[in-house]
């Protein structure tokens, strides 16, 4: 019977999947194609759909970037020096600055198709998942416990062996909280990424987030609310039915001599586990590992030789040294003739100032975010059984699109006189500060059992036991928490400081308003600008501040 419930449940999401494929591949024209979406309720099951067939394709997407980029990052030396930087400009650029630059390509690449309109929305939404998630396994990676590298080297794996015997256990669940997290930063920004405004074009795809653009832009309150309810439904089904199983698979992977007393559950898991499906597909498929394991010996041993010619390792040094200048001095190059010929320098200031404006933003809502979150986070990952309750509230919450609430906030706003200057800071908020609630249950649920029974017998006052077991704990997790919620907060800036509903449009001061409204303008040099004072900003702060972070939590506080 429960193989049966299984097939049964595979069988029919194979057939949803193919059926919204259908949808994903008819003719486009750039010319006629719609630029709303119709409001009509019957409409926003098959909205929902659509939306979250892109939301798990970005997701795919996010998770093979992670692996690949992560591990590049941690494993290369040369390459870290590259890749973290270039990663931090990446999260710093806007999604708005993605869409501007990818939208044209993605429609040229599929011409005659929508698919290349759903490329670009899926790219979107894989810009606001795929940097947390990266991060994160970055950070497990590089606080690895000693034990498990030197029982990689000594056992003599192949780099593959490792990666996934060794690596991808080890970070597996900080992965898959961080995914979760990531998840609602993409439903954040789902309106952005489905109601598209490029080059003075607007296009419309079918999906909630469209919907609930047109009804905002109809002044359909009550159109706006059905949609707020189907997304809270369709949050808790995919907590229950996707995250829940996986953050509950994940435990198997922590490393700790004693078992965790409440460990998480899932029933959907515990169906899965009963089931001889799953067990029938992994002998099927089982032979495939051992050649696999040998055609992919050819990239080496998991071990770095024991002794470097310092001469050749300058000389190394000196030509990657050379070529990342030389290809920064182009960039920068042409960055600068572009401006001097369109916009001008004195632009560069304005926007500087701008930037200041919203660096005091994203500050503020981090710093009261740690004081607010560090707390609950750590109560929550500390605690299996509230961990099960308030996870999925902090899901909802976490993954609610904030925009669906901007027309009400617009309302109160309005209504109350204050000024989105203000506003802005919560809007952006809501958005930004589940990325250090997120890392800190994370990091505090992995919290070896063995330290906190040790922390316990010793019976350490409360104070001491926060200082000596839980903020060295929880401080690599608060650090990838910190870092990405400031870029998440840098992100949500575009959509939070401009906000309409009807005819009312409230504008803050600050740079993701000079962002918005260029892009809504097609202003490619304004654009570049505003893009480039974000990246300066948010690289300048990880690199002085967060950078630094990190290196004492790898230096003082890795298990």
């Amino acid at each position: 019977m429960i193989d049966l419930v299984v097939l049964v449940g595979a069988a029919g999401l194979v057939w949803v999947v193919v059926r919204l494929w259908h949808g994903v591949t008819v003719p486009f024209d750039q010319t006629t194609a719609p630029s709303t979406v119709s409001t009509d309720p019957a409409e926003l099951p098959y909205y929902a759909a659509r939306s979250l067939l892109r939301m798990f394709a970005a997701l795919a997407l996010s998770v093979v970037f992670t692996l690949v980029y992560a591990t590049a990052a941690a494993r290369l030396r040369r390459a870290e020096k590259v890749l973290l930087p270039v990663l931090d400009i990446l999260q710093s650029v806007p999604i708005l600055g993605f869409l501007s630059v990818t939208i044209t390509g993605f429609i040229a690449l599929f011409p005659g198709s929508q698919l290349g309109l759903e490329c670009a929305s899926v790219f979107a939404i894989f810009t606001s998942q795929a940097w947390n998630m990266t991060f994160a396994f970055y950070q497990s990676l590089v606080s690895q416990p000693r034990d498990l590298d030197e029982a990689s080297r000594l056992l003599r794996l192949s780099k593959w062996q490792r990666f996934w015997r060794v690596d991808v256990p080890g970070g597996m669940i900080p992965l898959v909280w961080n995914g979760m997290m990531s998840f609602g930063g993409g439903w954040f920004f789902l309106v952005a990424s489905e109601a598209l405004s490029v080059n003075n074009h607007s296009y419309a795809l079918p999906g909630i987030g469209a919907y609930v653009a047109s009804a905002t832009a109809n002044a359909e309150l009550g159109r706006v609310l059905l949609a707020i309810g189907v997304m809270i439904v369709l949050v808790v089904g995919v907590n229950v039915l996707f995250w829940r199983p996986l953050t509950a698979w994940a435990e198997r992977f922590r490393v700790e001599d004693s078992e965790s007393a409440q460990a998480p559950r899932s029933l959907v898991l515990d169906l899965l586990r009963r089931s001889r499906i799953p067990r029938l597909l992994g002998r099927a498929l089982g032979w495939l590992v051992a050649p696999i394991d040998r055609a992919m010996a050819i990239f080496g041993l998991a071990e770095h030789p024991l002794r470097v010619s310092p001469v050749k390792r300058r000389i190394g040094d000196v030509v990657f040294g050379i070529a990342v200048l030389l290809a920064v001095v182009y960039g920068l190059s042409t960055m600068v003739t572009f401006i001097a010929e369109t916009a001008g320098f004195a632009e560069v200031g304005q926007v500087l100032l701008l930037g200041l404006v919203t660096f005091g933003r994203v500050l503020l809502l981090v710093a009261v975010a740690t004081v607010v979150w560090v707390p609950v986070g750590v109560w929550i990952g500390l605690n299996p059984r509230i961990s099960r309750l308030a996870q999925p509230i902090v899901q909802v919450l976490a993954s609610f699109p904030a925009n669906f609430l901007f027309p009400l906030v617009t309302g109160v706003l309005v209504a109350t006189g204050i000024s989105l200057d203000w506003g802005g800071i919560v809007l952006m908020a809501l958005g930004a500060q589940w990325y250090i609630l997120f890392n800190v249950i994370a990091g505090a649920s992995a919290i070896p059992n063995d330290l906190r029974e040790a922390a316990a017998n010793l019976r350490l006052p409360r104070i001491l036991w926060w200082r000596k077991l839980i903020l060295p704990a929880i401080f690599a997790s608060y650090v990838t928490g910190g870092i990405t919620a400031a870029g998440g907060a840098w992100n949500a800036s575009i959509v939070a400081e401009v906000v309409s509903y009807g005819s009312t449009t409230l504008t803050a001061t600050g740079l993701g308003a000079y962002i918005a409204q260029a892009t809504g303008a097609g202003d490619a040099a304004h654009i570049l600008i505003g893009v480039a004072v974000m990246s300066l900003y948010v690289v300048g702060l990880n690199r002085l501040f967060w950078r630094r972070l990190y290196a004492i939590a790898e230096r003082r506080f890795s298990l």
